[in-house]
């Protein structure tokens, strides 16, 4: 049987840290690949240096539990222990910021702010309770100033050592006069009890306000911004004086939710869960921006109408085409993908930033607002015809409190610049991508990672006036964090087969990259992995290359073609050929199984992957599933030319995005790819979410070309070769109901060679191990009837 269908690796090397050893291979199993991944050993997922940066703490999955542990490495030498108890108390806290002397650091911890005096290690706790603090910011004058959701704020002056509380409330002002109403007048003349009372409660209340505002002790009144709005994001600045503040309306209509049943519950009954709308059941709401005075409690409207582009519509063609009078006026903008950190105050609590998004995400504008100001001055706009990306939206001030540094794709690649209020300038350059930038303290210089060698490696690369260099050189850099002295960095590091763990390097690049933990199992250890080898595959269609992991035989039989099957990645957005450990490490694992059973495996960053720039992220505008299907057949022509592939024995699988991409390619390129595995995929996009599908296809009441020519379901007729459906039935994300209803259309045009497997406890990423040996069996045994001359004998 297929569980016990094992394959022999190969010995490799002898064993060094963080490479595969050379003990001998034991048998690998399905079984083992699917089972829970405690098998392979946890991946290091947080780091963050202690204060004194003579320790790194981080954190790991415990086996057989849901429980993550903090673990201190010295980093002196000597093991590390795992913290519990009473020593919990004492950790330091992930993204700590540093006030301007460098003399404190804050922190959340539990939810809860800390500060940690770096002159002698004090650590003094500002707050205790269930409430989750979030964007610690100190100001010029020392004061540090935080926020708990949106409408609380807190500011701690260390001189008084005091905190203040800043409340916003989406209400109307209780001292504000009630609206005219005859009858309340009439009453009130009528009957002076009711009118003496009023009067009295009114005097008491002007009262306390008096004496608020002359009291220093007493923190400022809440801020009243009316019954009919919701506070979407908010920011304080340091000094306390000023909140710059997004809104929404709160009655607008966000459109029909849908309601997902569940069938295995614990209850025994069938149950419904709410989940998401659908694309262009009505656009996110709008957002209206505020700045409030907090002493005072008075707002004034921000003006946007004059950010320029603001009042053309970029979308009038396809309007008009559909039917619909062009937008008139400013289009509404909202503050996107930050959050309530696309608000932020300079140091000195002079200026104000805001990141705004058009609702079409086809503009983006940086903004800078003077406390107290209405009207913006604009920093820098990007436009994009296709959609703003998702990624490279951070900005942020220099300690010089006017110059703005920010990311931008505006030369086709991730970049980063400087806007000092006159213009903007770029710290760097070339066709490759900086991301997660940190800036030193006195903003001199920027760390950032880069990818400057090829698209898939990984290094931490720095920036200043005397342009960009290296940090690292050894790749596969996941995120790095700044020692308190700013002259190291703290590395989560992987490679193809070993999950991220803890290194360190010296922040000038002049040492080597040192490993510090290896939290693989011994079992896992012992495997000699089939390495992929990367490759670049020549584009018929204009791409130039496209970048691929190939996994094959190290010895190929002469004048023997062999079968092939094709990976494809989830999320569209996303990178898998890099020397990273991959996100699907599992089916890394079921190329080796396939390559040992007489496979040839390749894995491709198709157009509109991640890492390659702003034209291969949008190639794919209005047209989905088209130029990734003509990436796939260069692969193919790549692997009969290359590699001794068999163009009549092809496959092709993948979840979610690769979901999609195998219907798409089984449905359009009938015969060429002869079975194709679909896992939790979209077959209609006008089903998927608006977030994600308005950006590529617009909307399907303005745009309904662009869904036609891109949900599967449009060319089910096509399907003549051997097809899996596997679908969980939780699916939040990619509805089960998109695979129910593309089984349907098939059933009605009377296709054979297909079925759908269902997963009753699955979400979207699957968290059961019987669920990932079932699926995985159900495709290799697709495979095996579909791509040998004749099925292989399974003991």
């Amino acid at each position: 049987m297929i569980r016990q269908l094992v394959f022999s690796l190969l010995l490799g090397a002898a064993a060094v840290p963080l490479h595969v050893s050379a003990q001998p291979a034991q048998a690998l199993t399905l079984d083992r690949i699917m089972a829970d991944p405690d098998w392979i050993g946890p991946p290091v997922e947080q780091a963050w240096w202690s204060w004194d940066g003579q320790r790194a703490f981080y954190t790991v999955k415990r086996a057989d539990s849901a429980v993550r542990d903090t673990w201190v490495q010295p980093l002196a030498g000597g093991a590390a222990t795992r913290l519990d108890g009473p020593e919990r108390a004492g950790i330091d806290g992930l993204q700590a910021v540093y006030d301007r002397s460098g003399t404190r650091m804050a922190f959340v911890r539990n939810g809860d702010v800390f500060v940690r005096d770096l002159r002698n290690g004090a650590l003094t706790q500002l707050g205790r309770g269930d409430e989750r603090a979030a964007s610690p910011l100190w100001g010029d004058d020392g004061a540090l100033v935080w926020r708990v959701g949106n409408e609380r704020w807190f500011r701690w002056d260390p001189r008084e050592d005091v905190t203040t509380a800043i409340v916003l409330r989406a209400e109307d002002d209780p001292a504000q006069a009630p609206k005219p109403d005859a009858l309340r007048e009439r009453q009130l003349r009528l009957i002076e009890t009711l009118r003496v009372e009023r009067e009295r409660r009114e005097a008491q209340r002007r009262q306390d306000d008096d004496w608020r505002r002359a009291d220093p002790t007493r923190a400022p009144a809440p801020v009243y911004l009316g019954k009919d709005v919701v506070i979407a994001a908010s920011a304080l600045s340091p000094d306390g004086r000023w909140l710059v503040v997004a809104t929404e309306a709160r009655n607008a209509d966000k459109g029909q939710a849908g309601r997902m049943p569940m069938y295995v519950t614990e209850s025994g009954y069938e149950e419904f869960e709410d989940v998401r709308t659908r694309v262009g059941r009505n656009d996110p709401v709008p957002q209206t921006f505020w700045m409030v005075e907090v002493a005072s409690g008075q707002s004034r409207r921000i003006a946007l109408d004059a950010l320029p582009g603001i009042d053309r519509d970029p979308l009038a063609e396809l309007r008009r085409a559909a039917g619909q009078e062009p937008l008139k006026g400013p289009r509404p903008v909202r503050i996107e993908g930050q959050g309530p950190d696309a608000l932020r105050w300079s140091g000195d609590s002079r200026q104000a930033a805001l990141m705004l998004h058009a609702v079409d995400n086809k503009d983006r504008w940086l903004v800078s607002l003077e406390a107290g100001a209405d009207t913006p001055r604009l920093r820098h706009r990007l436009t994009d015809a296709a959609w703003i990306n998702w990624d490279f939206n951070e900005f942020g001030w220099l300690p010089d409190n006017r110059t703005l540094w920010f990311l931008s794709e505006e030369t086709g690649y991730a970049h980063l610049y400087l806007n000092d209020g006159t213009r903007s300038r770029a710290l760097t350059s070339g066709r490759w991508e900086v991301s997660e930038p940190a800036m030193t303290r006195d903003g001199s210089r920027f760390f950032f990672l880069c990818n400057r060698e090829w698209p898939g490696k990984y290094d931490v690369c720095t920036a200043g006036d005397g342009g960009v260099a290296e940090v690292t050189r050894s790749g596969g850099v996941e995120s790095f964090a700044l020692s308190p002295d700013e002259r190291r960095l703290l590395l989560r590091q992987s490679q193809s087969y070993v999950p991220p763990q803890l290194a360190i390097a010296d922040a000038d690049g002049r040492g080597d990259v040192r490993v510090l933990t290896d939290t693989r199992t011994p079992e896992y250890r012992q495997y000699a992995w089939l390495m992929p080898e990367y490759v670049q595959v020549p584009s018929r269609h204009g791409a130039g290359t496209v970048w691929g992991k190939f996994y094959g035989p190290r010895t190929y039989e002469p004048g023997r073609k062999y079968p092939i099957v094709l990976f494809v990645h989830g999320a569209g957005y996303l990178q898998n050929v890099s020397d990273r450990y991959p996100n699907y490490f599992r089916e890394q694992m079921f190329h080796n199984l396939l390559v040992q059973q007489g496979y040839l495996v390749l894995d491709l960053d198709f157009r509109a992957s991640a890492g390659y720039g702003r034209d291969w992220r949008t190639a794919i505008y209005r047209r989905m599933g088209h130029p990734e299907l003509e990436d796939y057949l260069d692969g193919i022509d790549w692997l009969v030319e290359q590699r001794q592939g068999d163009r009549d024995r092809v496959g092709i699988y993948g979840g979610s995005y690769g979901g999609f991409m195998t219907f798409m390619a089984l449905f359009r390129q009938p015969g060429v790819f002869k079975a194709g595995a679909a896992l939790r995929p979209v077959a209609d996009w006008s089903q998927y979410n608006h977030t994600y599908t308005a950006n590529i296809l617009n909307t399907p009441e303005l745009d309904p070309e662009a869904y036609r020519v891109s949900s599967p379901i449009e060319y089910a007729d096509g399907l003549q070769d051997h097809l899996l459906i596997s679908h969980g039935m939780i699916d939040d994300n990619v509805f089960y109901r998109d695979s129910v209803v593309l089984a349907q259309r098939l059933i009605e045009l009377r296709k054979d060679k297909w079925e759908l497997a269902s997963y009753p406890l699955e979400r979207h990423a699957y968290q059961h191990a019987d669920s990932w040996y079932d699926q995985y069996r159900r495709i290799y045994e697709l495979f095996e009837r579909a791509l040998r001359p004749a099925p292989a004998a399974v003991e």
